[in-house]
């Protein structure tokens, strides 16, 4: 980043909210296992945390940081394909959005 902190808009806090979110942690310890061929013994549900989930979108998402996201195409439609895939996913649960 440069030395100018950039700010967070809308994306970010979406982003933020969305590592919180213990319905989206446990979505990424299924996809973990499901996508590593991983053993549930071995990567449980709760492995992930806000942190954890953190640092997953950054790495999808290609950015340092989450306010990137509203200042960066790229970025911000990989995060709308990745709340996109979150939210079938867990409506596939029963749960709601």
């Amino acid at each position: 980043m440069c030395a100018e902190q950039i700010k967070g808009g809308q994306l970010a806090r979406q982003a933020a909210m969305l590592c919180q979110d213990a319905m989206f942690q446990l979505y990424l310890d299924r996809r973990r296992r499901a996508k590593f061929g991983i053993e549930e013994s071995a990567l449980p549900d709760g492995t992930h945390n806000a942190e954890d989930a953190r640092d997953w979108i950054c790495a999808a998402c290609q950015i340092k940081s989450r306010a990137e996201l509203d200042h960066n195409p790229v970025a911000a439609a990989t995060f709308r394909r990745i709340q996109k895939r979150f939210f079938t996913w867990k409506q596939q649960q029963g749960r709601p959005q």
